[in-house]
């Protein structure tokens, strides 16, 4: 049988969706797996999957995969599923089960090859250990370049990073489009060199994005801060999950419908004085500091 998961959404979600390729492959271990998404990077290679295209490349997929063929379509979007809205329970979990797929903590993997490590890792060589920060998520070029709701608010970025500058070669995950930060590298380049970087990583500090979820298909453990979303939803137990401080303001709810905030940071919500009370710089530095390098 062919099994065919299709994965909508961000990178971080399809890194998720690793996890749950592998508890397909436990349940159906004699099905060829293919997995439709927007970054077929994340999939391939990988000794789960057996295909892995993108929205992009799927040209007479109907003859070829379909047609007369014995196929189990899993489609739906988890976002979407009564279990998520609810919030009973992890996003990986609830997906499975979404699709009647029995779960046992299936955690994401990212595969990396040896000729990756040392093909990007030559981008990564410093004297100093390194240490990753994601600071900003979302897609490219919103108007709002900070959202409250997800990112960590820059000055407390830049107070971490003066805390560390000396002794560690920081890295800063970032598209052109986002706000920088002094004192650091800044990377942009593609899912596998970043991949690369995480695992070479001394210690990490991200949001709720892309890369919390990489670090944890490397089973690398991380500092990650929490506005909006929960780490119960999103993240994982080898993390250390910093939550953001209670609202100072009465949230204002008028277009809330399944959860309080939209993740973008919409101004209106904004449920604090100022950015400054969303997160203590001081309590990140002392995680940051007793994380194994």
């Amino acid at each position: 049988m062919k099994i065919i998961l299709q994965v909508s959404g961000g990178i971080g979600k399809s890194v998720a969706a690793t996890a749950v390729c592998r508890a397909i492959k436990k349940q159906y271990p004699d099905s060829k797996l293919f997995v439709i998404s927007g970054y077929p990077e994340v999939f391939s290679p990988s000794p789960i999957v057996d295909r892995s295209l993108s929205f992009n490349d799927l040209h007479y997929f109907y003859p070829e995969h379909i047609e007369g063929q014995d196929f189990l379509p899993l489609l739906h979007d988890p976002y979407h599923a009564p279990g998520f809205l609810r919030q009973e329970g992890h996003l990986i979990k609830v997906w499975c089960e979404m699709f009647g797929i029995a779960y046992n903590g299936e955690q994401p993997e990212i595969h990396l090859t040896s000729k990756e490590y040392s093909s990007f890792g030559t981008m990564f060589q410093s004297p100093k250990p390194i240490m990753i920060i994601q600071t900003n998520g979302g897609v490219p070029n919103q108007t709002d370049k900070y959202s409250w709701a997800r990112d960590m608010p820059i000055a407390t970025a830049q107070q971490v990073v003066n805390a560390f500058k000396d002794t560690y070669n920081i890295v800063h995950l970032r598209r052109q489009d986002q706000l920088p930060l002094q004192h650091v590298y800044p990377l942009t380049t593609n899912f596998r060199a970043i991949a690369v970087a995480i695992a070479m990583s001394s210690r990490r500090l991200f949001i709720d994005s892309f890369a919390q979820h990489t670090a944890a298909a490397l089973g690398k453990p991380s500092v990650v801060c929490w506005v909006a979303n929960k780490p119960e939803q999103f993240g994982y137990e080898l993390h250390h999950n910093i939550i953001a401080h209670p609202p100072t303001l009465k949230p204002d709810y008028k277009n809330s419908i399944f959860t309080p905030f939209n993740i973008a940071g919409q101004p209106n919500e904004f449920c604090y004085n100022n950015e400054a009370e969303i997160f203590d710089a001081a309590q990140i530095i002392a995680a940051l500091n007793n994380m194994p390098a």
